[in-house]
């Protein structure tokens, strides 16, 4: 299997996952007073767009339903 197609971006994993950008991008960032829900093997920010490992997504959001 490719490693590339195991990491993509927040907005590529929202529209797999059927989230909002923004929800998978507070998971990453954490907000409020609610820390990060990825680790940091899982999630890491690149340049002003968030990155994401598919078992970061898979662990947090469950499998793909589609």
């Amino acid at each position: 299997m490719n490693p590339l197609n195991e990491v993509m971006t927040a907005a590529e994993a929202a529209e797999k996952w059927g989230k909002a950008p923004i929800t998978i991008q507070q998971a990453c960032s954490g907000y409020k007073k609610s820390p990060p829900r990825f680790t940091a093997s899982e999630a890491r920010k690149a340049g002003r767009i968030w990155l994401v490992t598919r078992a970061g997504m898979e662990r947090v959001y469950g499998k793909i339903t589609i």
